[in-house]
Protein backbone atom coordinates (compact mmCIF):
# COMPACT_ATOMS: atom_id res chain seq x y z
CA UNK A 1 0.00 0.00 0.00
CA UNK A 2 1.47 3.36 -1.07
CA UNK A 3 1.45 6.46 1.10
CA UNK A 4 -1.37 8.01 -0.96
CA UNK A 5 -3.41 4.82 -0.55
CA UNK A 6 -2.84 5.01 3.20
CA UNK A 7 -4.27 8.52 3.31
CA UNK A 8 -7.26 7.35 1.26
CA UNK A 9 -7.83 4.46 3.66
CA UNK A 10 -7.64 6.82 6.60
CA UNK A 11 -10.27 9.07 5.02
CA UNK A 12 -12.45 6.05 4.22
CA UNK A 13 -12.30 4.84 7.81
CA UNK A 14 -13.17 8.34 9.04
CA UNK A 15 -10.44 8.53 11.64
CA UNK A 16 -6.75 8.40 12.38
CA UNK A 17 -4.90 5.16 11.80
CA UNK A 18 -3.21 3.65 14.83
CA UNK A 19 0.38 4.30 15.89
CA UNK A 20 1.56 0.80 15.01
CA UNK A 21 -0.08 0.96 11.58
CA UNK A 22 1.65 4.25 10.81
CA UNK A 23 4.95 2.88 12.13
CA UNK A 24 4.77 0.05 9.60
CA UNK A 25 3.06 1.69 6.62
CA UNK A 26 3.34 5.51 6.59
CA UNK A 27 5.40 7.51 4.13
CA UNK A 28 6.33 4.93 1.52
CA UNK A 29 5.66 5.22 -2.21
CA UNK A 30 6.11 1.80 -3.79
CA UNK A 31 8.13 1.82 -7.02
CA UNK A 32 7.20 0.20 -10.34
CA UNK A 33 9.02 -2.92 -9.18
CA UNK A 34 6.11 -3.54 -6.76
CA UNK A 35 8.46 -4.39 -3.87
CA UNK A 36 6.89 -5.25 -0.51
CA UNK A 37 9.77 -3.95 1.60
CA UNK A 38 10.96 -0.35 1.39
CA UNK A 39 13.66 0.16 -1.21
CA UNK A 40 17.08 1.70 -0.57
CA UNK A 41 18.14 4.36 -3.08
CA UNK A 42 21.95 4.51 -2.86
CA UNK A 43 22.33 7.21 -5.51
CA UNK A 44 23.99 10.60 -5.32
CA UNK A 45 22.07 12.24 -8.15
CA UNK A 46 19.00 11.93 -10.38
CA UNK A 47 18.29 12.12 -14.11
CA UNK A 48 15.82 14.61 -15.58
CA UNK A 49 13.65 14.12 -18.64
CA UNK A 50 14.71 17.45 -20.12
CA UNK A 51 16.68 20.62 -19.48
CA UNK A 52 13.41 22.36 -18.66
CA UNK A 53 12.57 19.81 -15.96
CA UNK A 54 16.05 20.14 -14.47
CA UNK A 55 15.64 23.90 -14.30
CA UNK A 56 12.19 23.54 -12.70
CA UNK A 57 13.55 21.15 -10.09
CA UNK A 58 16.41 23.44 -9.11
CA UNK A 59 14.14 26.48 -8.95
CA UNK A 60 11.64 24.66 -6.78
CA UNK A 61 8.77 24.97 -9.26
CA UNK A 62 8.72 21.19 -9.78
CA UNK A 63 9.03 19.24 -6.51
CA UNK A 64 11.17 16.13 -6.78
CA UNK A 65 14.63 14.66 -6.39
CA UNK A 66 17.64 16.86 -7.09
CA UNK A 67 20.65 15.62 -5.15
CA UNK A 68 20.81 13.11 -2.30
CA UNK A 69 22.36 15.59 0.08
CA UNK A 70 18.85 16.95 0.58
CA UNK A 71 16.43 14.81 -1.49
CA UNK A 72 16.51 11.04 -1.31
CA UNK A 73 13.49 8.70 -1.51
CA UNK A 74 14.59 6.42 1.33
CA UNK A 75 15.40 9.32 3.63
CA UNK A 76 12.11 10.98 2.68
CA UNK A 77 10.18 7.83 3.63
CA UNK A 78 11.81 7.88 7.07
CA UNK A 79 11.04 11.58 7.46
CA UNK A 80 7.39 11.18 6.52
CA UNK A 81 6.91 8.13 8.73
CA UNK A 82 8.46 9.77 11.79
CA UNK A 83 6.45 12.94 11.13
CA UNK A 84 3.27 10.85 11.09
CA UNK A 85 4.17 9.30 14.43
CA UNK A 86 5.04 12.65 16.06
CA UNK A 87 2.08 14.47 14.54
CA UNK A 88 4.40 16.93 12.77
CA UNK A 89 3.92 18.80 9.51
CA UNK A 90 7.54 18.41 8.55
CA UNK A 91 10.62 16.33 9.39
CA UNK A 92 14.25 16.81 8.38
CA UNK A 93 16.57 13.82 8.86
CA UNK A 94 20.20 14.49 9.77
CA UNK A 95 23.48 12.63 10.06
CA UNK A 96 23.28 12.40 13.88
CA UNK A 97 21.36 13.67 16.86
CA UNK A 98 23.95 16.39 17.40
CA UNK A 99 23.63 17.36 13.73
CA UNK A 100 19.90 17.77 14.37
CA UNK A 101 20.55 20.16 17.26
CA UNK A 102 23.21 22.06 15.32
CA UNK A 103 20.96 22.40 12.27
CA UNK A 104 18.13 23.66 14.45
CA UNK A 105 20.40 26.31 15.98
CA UNK A 106 21.77 27.41 12.61
CA UNK A 107 18.30 27.53 11.08
CA UNK A 108 16.48 29.36 13.86
CA UNK A 109 19.12 31.57 15.52
CA UNK A 110 21.27 34.53 14.50
CA UNK A 111 24.05 36.58 16.07
CA UNK A 112 22.79 38.34 19.18
CA UNK A 113 20.15 35.73 20.00
CA UNK A 114 19.93 33.98 23.36
CA UNK A 115 19.09 30.42 24.45
CA UNK A 116 17.65 29.41 27.80
CA UNK A 117 18.49 25.76 28.31
CA UNK A 118 17.95 23.18 30.97
CA UNK A 119 21.13 22.40 32.85
CA UNK A 120 20.22 18.71 32.55
CA UNK A 121 21.13 18.11 28.91
CA UNK A 122 23.57 15.89 27.04
CA UNK A 123 27.18 16.93 27.61
CA UNK A 124 27.90 17.40 23.90
CA UNK A 125 24.94 19.79 23.65
CA UNK A 126 26.49 21.89 26.42
CA UNK A 127 29.76 21.95 24.48
CA UNK A 128 27.91 22.91 21.28
CA UNK A 129 26.21 25.84 23.02
CA UNK A 130 29.23 27.02 25.03
CA UNK A 131 32.10 26.42 22.62
CA UNK A 132 30.56 26.83 19.18
CA UNK A 133 27.29 28.76 19.23
CA UNK A 134 29.00 31.31 21.48
CA UNK A 135 31.55 31.94 18.71
CA UNK A 136 28.70 33.15 16.52
CA UNK A 137 27.36 35.49 19.18
CA UNK A 138 24.62 33.25 20.59
CA UNK A 139 24.70 33.11 24.41
CA UNK A 140 23.15 30.46 26.62
CA UNK A 141 21.79 30.62 30.17
CA UNK A 142 21.28 27.35 32.06
CA UNK A 143 18.51 26.71 34.56
CA UNK A 144 17.12 23.83 36.60
CA UNK A 145 14.83 21.74 34.42
CA UNK A 146 11.89 21.64 36.82
CA UNK A 147 12.03 25.24 38.17
CA UNK A 148 9.52 27.21 36.09
CA UNK A 149 10.34 30.47 37.87
CA UNK A 150 14.03 30.04 36.97
CA UNK A 151 13.10 29.59 33.31
CA UNK A 152 11.03 32.77 33.37
CA UNK A 153 13.70 34.78 35.19
CA UNK A 154 16.34 33.74 32.63
CA UNK A 155 14.37 34.93 29.60
CA UNK A 156 15.78 38.10 28.04
CA UNK A 157 14.54 40.42 25.32
CA UNK A 158 16.73 38.55 22.81
CA UNK A 159 15.80 35.03 23.93
CA UNK A 160 14.74 33.01 20.93
CA UNK A 161 14.76 29.37 22.11
CA UNK A 162 13.94 27.45 25.27
CA UNK A 163 15.73 24.10 24.99
CA UNK A 164 15.31 20.99 27.10
CA UNK A 165 15.37 17.22 27.31
CA UNK A 166 12.55 15.50 29.13
CA UNK A 167 13.09 13.03 30.64
CA UNK A 168 16.60 14.31 31.25
CA UNK A 169 19.75 12.25 30.90
CA UNK A 170 20.93 10.75 33.23
CA UNK A 171 18.76 11.84 36.20
CA UNK A 172 15.46 11.32 34.30
CA UNK A 173 13.92 14.51 35.66
CA UNK A 174 10.58 15.49 34.13
CA UNK A 175 9.71 18.93 32.79
CA UNK A 176 6.16 20.19 32.30
CA UNK A 177 6.14 20.65 28.53
CA UNK A 178 2.76 22.39 28.41
CA UNK A 179 3.77 24.96 31.05
CA UNK A 180 7.09 25.67 29.34
CA UNK A 181 5.36 25.99 25.96
CA UNK A 182 2.96 28.55 27.41
CA UNK A 183 5.87 30.46 28.98
CA UNK A 184 7.87 30.38 25.74
CA UNK A 185 5.00 31.68 23.66
CA UNK A 186 4.23 34.46 26.14
CA UNK A 187 7.72 35.76 25.43
CA UNK A 188 7.71 35.08 21.66
CA UNK A 189 10.17 32.22 22.07
CA UNK A 190 10.25 28.74 20.58
CA UNK A 191 10.17 25.62 22.75
CA UNK A 192 12.56 22.96 21.47
CA UNK A 193 12.26 19.54 23.11
CA UNK A 194 14.71 16.66 22.76
CA UNK A 195 12.38 13.64 22.77
CA UNK A 196 15.14 11.07 22.41
CA UNK A 197 14.44 9.11 25.60
CA UNK A 198 10.69 8.73 25.09
CA UNK A 199 10.22 8.71 21.32
CA UNK A 200 6.70 9.35 20.00
CA UNK A 201 5.72 5.92 21.32
CA UNK A 202 5.69 7.39 24.85
CA UNK A 203 5.45 11.16 24.45
CA UNK A 204 4.41 13.73 21.82
CA UNK A 205 5.78 17.17 22.73
CA UNK A 206 4.16 18.92 19.73
CA UNK A 207 0.73 17.94 21.03
CA UNK A 208 1.68 19.51 24.37
CA UNK A 209 2.61 22.84 22.77
CA UNK A 210 6.28 22.45 21.79
CA UNK A 211 7.39 24.05 18.51
CA UNK A 212 10.26 21.75 17.55
CA UNK A 213 11.14 18.16 18.47
CA UNK A 214 14.66 16.74 18.25
CA UNK A 215 15.60 13.07 17.98
CA UNK A 216 18.77 11.08 18.03
CA UNK A 217 17.57 8.23 15.84
CA UNK A 218 20.71 6.41 16.92
CA UNK A 219 18.98 5.52 20.18
CA UNK A 220 15.52 3.95 20.57
CA UNK A 221 14.33 4.70 17.03
CA UNK A 222 16.98 2.33 15.69
CA UNK A 223 16.88 0.19 18.81
CA UNK A 224 19.60 -2.18 17.61
CA UNK A 225 22.76 -0.06 17.87
CA UNK A 226 23.35 -0.20 14.11
CA UNK A 227 23.40 3.34 12.74
CA UNK A 228 23.90 7.03 13.47
CA UNK A 229 21.22 9.57 12.64
CA UNK A 230 18.95 12.33 13.89
CA UNK A 231 15.81 14.24 13.06
CA UNK A 232 14.14 17.62 13.54
CA UNK A 233 10.33 17.86 13.49
CA UNK A 234 7.89 20.75 13.54
CA UNK A 235 5.97 23.06 11.24
CA UNK A 236 6.48 23.47 7.50
CA UNK A 237 7.93 26.93 8.09
CA UNK A 238 10.29 26.29 11.02
CA UNK A 239 11.51 22.86 9.98
CA UNK A 240 10.43 22.41 6.36
CA UNK A 241 11.98 25.73 5.34
CA UNK A 242 14.38 27.14 7.97
CA UNK A 243 16.05 23.94 9.17
CA UNK A 244 15.81 22.26 5.77
CA UNK A 245 17.68 25.16 4.16
CA UNK A 246 20.61 24.52 6.52
CA UNK A 247 20.72 20.87 5.57
CA UNK A 248 20.47 21.65 1.86
CA UNK A 249 23.45 24.00 2.01
CA UNK A 250 25.73 22.59 4.72
CA UNK A 251 25.03 18.89 4.26
CA UNK A 252 24.84 17.08 7.65
CA UNK A 253 22.79 14.50 5.80
CA UNK A 254 21.40 11.10 6.75
CA UNK A 255 22.54 8.30 4.46
CA UNK A 256 19.92 6.24 2.58
CA UNK A 257 21.15 3.03 4.20
CA UNK A 258 20.82 4.47 7.72
CA UNK A 259 17.36 5.81 6.85
CA UNK A 260 16.37 2.29 5.82
CA UNK A 261 17.71 0.93 9.13
CA UNK A 262 15.65 3.47 11.06
CA UNK A 263 12.54 2.59 9.05
CA UNK A 264 12.96 -0.98 10.24
CA UNK A 265 13.41 0.33 13.78
CA UNK A 266 10.18 2.32 13.63
CA UNK A 267 8.24 -0.82 12.72
CA UNK A 268 8.89 -2.34 16.15
CA UNK A 269 9.28 0.88 18.17
CA UNK A 270 6.09 0.59 20.20
CA UNK A 271 6.66 -3.05 21.13
CA UNK A 272 10.26 -2.42 22.13
CA UNK A 273 9.45 0.65 24.21
CA UNK A 274 6.85 -1.32 26.17
CA UNK A 275 9.44 -4.00 26.92
CA UNK A 276 12.13 -1.44 27.85
CA UNK A 277 9.71 0.24 30.25
CA UNK A 278 8.67 -3.03 31.85
CA UNK A 279 12.25 -4.14 32.52
CA UNK A 280 13.33 -0.69 33.72
CA UNK A 281 10.47 -0.43 36.19
CA UNK A 282 11.26 -3.81 37.75
CA UNK A 283 14.99 -3.10 37.88
CA UNK A 284 14.36 0.28 39.53
CA UNK A 285 12.27 -1.41 42.23
CA UNK A 286 15.04 -3.94 42.88
CA UNK A 287 17.75 -1.28 43.05
CA UNK A 288 15.67 0.87 45.40
CA UNK A 289 15.81 -1.94 47.99
CA UNK A 290 19.50 -2.74 47.58
CA UNK A 291 21.66 -1.84 50.62
CA UNK A 292 24.48 -0.48 48.45
CA UNK A 293 22.19 1.97 46.66
CA UNK A 294 21.42 5.37 48.20
CA UNK A 295 18.91 6.61 45.61
CA UNK A 296 17.29 5.50 42.37
CA UNK A 297 16.29 8.01 39.68
CA UNK A 298 13.37 6.58 37.71
CA UNK A 299 10.10 8.44 37.09
CA UNK A 300 8.12 5.20 37.35
CA UNK A 301 8.83 5.04 41.09
CA UNK A 302 6.10 6.75 43.07
CA UNK A 303 8.62 8.64 45.23
CA UNK A 304 10.17 10.26 42.14
CA UNK A 305 9.30 13.99 42.16
CA UNK A 306 8.18 13.81 38.54
CA UNK A 307 6.05 10.67 38.87
CA UNK A 308 2.63 12.32 38.57
CA UNK A 309 3.72 14.64 35.76
CA UNK A 310 5.30 11.77 33.81
CA UNK A 311 2.13 9.75 34.25
CA UNK A 312 0.14 12.62 32.68
CA UNK A 313 2.32 13.55 29.71
CA UNK A 314 3.88 10.17 28.92
CA UNK A 315 2.19 6.85 28.21
CA UNK A 316 4.91 5.02 30.19
CA UNK A 317 8.07 5.86 32.13
CA UNK A 318 10.89 4.93 29.76
CA UNK A 319 13.83 2.55 29.69
CA UNK A 320 16.52 4.73 31.30
CA UNK A 321 17.39 4.94 34.99
CA UNK A 322 20.28 6.01 37.14
CA UNK A 323 21.24 5.35 40.73
CA UNK A 324 23.60 6.73 43.36
CA UNK A 325 25.76 4.57 45.56
CA UNK A 326 26.12 5.03 49.32
CA UNK A 327 29.85 4.92 48.63
CA UNK A 328 29.90 7.96 46.35
CA UNK A 329 33.48 7.63 45.17
CA UNK A 330 34.50 7.19 41.56
CA UNK A 331 36.37 4.03 42.54
CA UNK A 332 33.24 2.38 43.92
CA UNK A 333 31.24 3.31 40.83
CA UNK A 334 33.94 1.97 38.53
CA UNK A 335 34.05 -1.25 40.55
CA UNK A 336 30.36 -1.85 39.87
CA UNK A 337 30.84 -1.13 36.18
CA UNK A 338 33.90 -3.33 35.85
CA UNK A 339 32.23 -6.22 37.67
CA UNK A 340 29.54 -6.61 35.02
CA UNK A 341 29.85 -9.38 32.48
CA UNK A 342 26.53 -9.14 30.66
CA UNK A 343 25.83 -5.40 30.52
CA UNK A 344 27.77 -3.50 27.86
CA UNK A 345 30.07 -0.78 29.16
CA UNK A 346 29.19 1.95 26.69
CA UNK A 347 27.73 5.44 26.79
CA UNK A 348 25.19 4.69 24.07
CA UNK A 349 21.58 3.97 25.00
CA UNK A 350 18.34 2.79 23.44
CA UNK A 351 19.73 -0.58 22.39
CA UNK A 352 18.09 -3.96 22.96
CA UNK A 353 21.32 -4.71 24.86
CA UNK A 354 21.49 -3.18 28.35
CA UNK A 355 24.28 -0.65 28.79
CA UNK A 356 25.96 0.83 31.85
CA UNK A 357 28.07 3.96 32.09
CA UNK A 358 29.61 6.36 34.58
CA UNK A 359 28.28 9.75 33.40
CA UNK A 360 30.79 11.90 35.31
CA UNK A 361 33.68 10.49 33.26
CA UNK A 362 31.91 9.73 29.97
CA UNK A 363 28.81 11.56 28.72
CA UNK A 364 29.48 14.58 30.95
CA UNK A 365 33.24 14.23 31.17
CA UNK A 366 33.87 17.40 29.12
CA UNK A 367 31.50 19.49 31.25
CA UNK A 368 33.32 21.61 33.87
CA UNK A 369 33.12 19.97 37.30
CA UNK A 370 31.20 22.85 38.86
CA UNK A 371 28.53 22.70 36.14
CA UNK A 372 28.45 18.93 36.28
CA UNK A 373 27.79 18.89 40.02
CA UNK A 374 25.11 21.55 39.64
CA UNK A 375 23.40 19.20 37.22
CA UNK A 376 23.55 16.41 39.83
CA UNK A 377 26.19 14.33 38.01
CA UNK A 378 28.21 13.05 40.98
CA UNK A 379 31.07 10.57 41.04
CA UNK A 380 28.80 7.98 42.66
CA UNK A 381 26.15 8.09 39.93
CA UNK A 382 25.69 5.23 37.46
CA UNK A 383 23.31 5.12 34.49
CA UNK A 384 21.70 2.07 32.98
CA UNK A 385 19.81 1.95 29.70
CA UNK A 386 17.76 -1.15 30.40
CA UNK A 387 17.61 -3.50 27.46
CA UNK A 388 15.48 -6.49 26.56
CA UNK A 389 17.45 -9.31 28.15
CA UNK A 390 15.81 -11.53 30.77
CA UNK A 391 15.40 -9.30 33.83
CA UNK A 392 16.90 -11.82 36.29
CA UNK A 393 20.07 -11.92 34.22
CA UNK A 394 20.40 -8.13 34.35
CA UNK A 395 19.86 -8.17 38.12
CA UNK A 396 22.38 -10.95 38.70
CA UNK A 397 24.98 -9.11 36.63
CA UNK A 398 24.60 -5.95 38.70
CA UNK A 399 24.53 -7.85 41.96
CA UNK A 400 28.07 -9.08 41.31
CA UNK A 401 29.52 -5.60 41.78
CA UNK A 402 26.97 -4.13 44.19
CA UNK A 403 27.40 -6.97 46.68
CA UNK A 404 31.05 -5.99 47.14
CA UNK A 405 30.01 -2.55 48.43
CA UNK A 406 27.79 -3.82 51.24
Amino acid sequence: MNGDDLLALQAELGGELGFDTLAVRAGYQRTNEAEHNEAIFPTSSYVYQSAAQAAARFSGDDPGNIYSRFTNPTVRTFEERLAALEGAESCVATASGMAAIMSTCLGLLKTGDHIVSSRAIFGSTVVLFNNFMARFGVDTTYVDLTDLSAWEAAIQDNTRILFLETPSNPLVEIADIAQLAELAHQHDCLLVVDNCLCTPALQKPLALGADVVIHSATKYIDGQGRGIGGAVLGSKTLVGEEVYSVLRTTGPTMSPFNAWIFLKGLETLNLRMQAHCRNARELALWLSEHPAVAKVHYPGLKDHPGYELAARQQSDFGGLLSFELHNSSREAAWQVVDSTRLLSITANLGDVKSTITHPATTTHGRVPEEDRLKAGITDGLLRIAVGLETLDDIINDLQRGLSRLV
